[in-house]
């Protein structure tokens, strides 16, 4: 694949994407890799103990959101 250089943000999104004639599932797997690059899942650290099954479900629905580190 090529190396595309750009000069502004307008360059770039006038480009044509390229796109690989294979398999569609390594390019969905390439770009879950990507989106986990940018945007990486933080838990927080340690053991935690909970009374009830709501209890540990709304701490895990808690932690995987960003805003929550």
């Amino acid at each position: 694949m090529p190396v595309q250089k750009f000069r502004s943000i307008e360059e770039m999104s006038r480009a044509p994407v390229p796109v690989r004639d294979g398999d569609c599932f390594e390019r969905f797997v390439r770009h879950c890799a990507r989106l986990l690059r940018l945007m990486p899942r933080h838990y927080p650290r340690g053991v935690f103990r909970f009374r009830t099954i709501e209890e540990a479900q709304a701490a895990r629905r808690n932690a995987s959101r960003p805003d929550s580190a």
